[in-house]
């Protein structure tokens, strides 16, 4: 029996080529996630068309996409900007058609992707994934294009994403990966509280940095410099924190409102790796429930420190990790959540 599904899935294959998004893929595109996701994709640009062209157009997304020669898209996989340092680009938003998944699609994207469109497109120095963790095969992708996995997303994505497919019983989590492309050099501050483990992260990178250990308060006359972003849908609110002034704490309290108002049961707080007095930052956010998530290079241009808190059950059991470091961040990760909850 297998072997006959194993033949009628080769029949169905056609030979593709890998590209630049074209606008005559949009509707392909949208088809794609329709099979894969049917209507349950929180990014509600993928089901419209004419919004992908555009998006592509304005260089918000870049689009690669595996076509067959009658024009059908069996796979995708995309650049976007998602974080506040404008040459670091976000690699996510990948698919393959169901019936082309042992066809050597998504490694084919991946490596146009990570080793051809980068390189024509000298404003980009570093690209980063958020794999999911409720399978391994992103995992495996990343490892193999020389990315450094540096944090995990506990709950990230909701299971209403992974309806189509049944892949996911609860909140799925994420696990971040960066590639270097132009180093910069920078000094950072790692907070005492998380030195230890920091360091043993940043010996992965092949990014050099200038360390030294977070020390001091929070300057009062300085205001807190802090953007929110909600997304509904996976009810998740990101708050981005390039400036920690005196009144962290009450920027911190208002904008956690505003995410509640909004329905989040997933807040992050990116913290500034670069402010000498972030360890005082971190203080305030664990006797508020949060805890460690990782480094975030590039983040800022200067690095980054991701912090979380759920109001919701995390499921630890449920992530699927490929590599010893992943495991071994994630048990440091549960024993922090077991200290913050």
């Amino acid at each position: 029996m297998k072997s006959n599904n194993n033949k009628e899935m080769a029949q169905e294959q056609e030979p593709f080529t890998v590209g630049s998004f074209r606008p005559e893929d949009a509707d392909g595109i949208v088809d794609l996630f329709r099979a894969v996701y049917g209507d349950g994709y929180p990014i509600r640009l993928f089901y419209d068309p004419a919004a992908i062209t555009a998006a592509n157009e304005e260089g918000r997304y870049y689009s690669i996409c595996a076509r067959t020669a009658s024009g059908e898209v069996i796979g995708v996989t995309h650049l976007y900007l998602s974080a506040p340092c404008k040459s670091l680009y976000e690699t996510g938003v990948g698919l393959v058609r169901k019936e082309y998944r042992n066809s050597g699609a998504n490694n084919g994207l991946l490596d146009f992707l990570y080793n051809e469109f980068v390189s024509r497109n000298s404003h980009i120095d570093e690209l980063f994934g958020e794999a999911v963790c409720n399978h391994p095969y992103m995992q495996k992708a990343i490892s193999r294009f020389n990315f450094v996995e540096t944090a995990i997303e506990v709950a990230l994505m909701p299971a209403e994403a992974y309806t189509q497919e049944k892949s996911a019983a609860g909140r799925v989590a994420t696990l971040n990966a960066f590639r270097c492309y132009k180093p910069k050099p920078h000094r950072i501050f790692l907070p005492p509280v998380y030195e230890r483990k920091l360091r043993w992260i940043y010996d992965r990178l092949d990014d050099a940095r200038d360390v030294a250990v977070s020390e001091g308060q929070i300057p009062g006359a300085t205001p807190t410099r802090a953007d929110l972003t909600v997304f509904d849908f996976a009810r998740v609110a990101r708050i981005a924190v390039p400036e920690s002034g005196g009144d962290f704490r009450d920027r911190l309290s208002a904008l956690e409102s505003e995410g509640l108002a909004k329905k989040a049961v997933v807040f992050q707080v990116s913290l500034n790796l670069t402010e000498p007095w972030v360890g005082a930052a971190v203080e305030i956010l664990r006797e508020r429930g949060y805890f460690f998530g990782g480094p975030l290079p590039r983040w800022f241009d200067g690095d980054g420190l991701l912090m979380q808190k759920l109001l919701c059950p995390p499921d630890f059991e449920g992530i699927v990790l490929v590599s010893d470091f992943a495991k071994a961040l994630l048990e440091f990760i549960r024993e922090d959540w077991g200290q913050a909850a």
